[in-house]
């Protein structure tokens, strides 16, 4: 086994850079370092809660779109950022008030979910308080074996 102790950052390909990085100061992170964007290096923002985001680009196709969720076609990578919130009516009335559209939702054994995306249609799950999404999908399938 390769010991980890957690994730140290997740990168996200972006388009528009004052869009993108408006979009994740709303959410609360901070740019702590430009890398280079402009040479396809990172600028690198930081949540209070410790979340690291590093947006690369520019990308230099499709831009808006993503297609690991929006095409018929399904190819491999990384679909989604999962994040645990303190408070599910907080989350849903911040996304309301500042007019992100929420794209997904779903409630399962108290745990509220919503799905949002960022300028380029990367996905964001906000996951609310309770079990986390792992135990409910764990705990679905082996009641569904019994």
């Amino acid at each position: 086994m390769l010991e980890m102790s957690n994730i140290d950052h997740v990168g996200i390909r972006i388009s528009d850079r004052d869009k993108s990085v408006a979009f994740y100061e709303l959410l609360g992170f901070e740019m702590i370092a430009d890398g280079g964007y402009d040479a396809g290096h990172p600028l690198v923002m930081l949540h209070p809660a410790g979340i690291n985001i590093n947006l690369l680009g520019p990308a230099t196709a499709r831009a808006g779109e993503n297609i690991l969720m929006d095409e018929k076609s399904k190819y491999p990578g990384i679909t989604h950022i999962a994040v645990k919130m303190k408070s599910a009516e907080d989350t849903r009335a911040f996304v309301e008030k500042h007019g992100i559209k929420i794209t997904g939702e779903r409630s399962f054994r108290g745990t509220e979910t919503i799905f949002i995306r960022d300028p380029d249609r990367n996905v964001l799950e906000l996951v609310g308080p309770g079990p986390s999404v792992a135990t409910l999908i764990a705990e679905q399938v082996h009641s569904q074996e019994q």
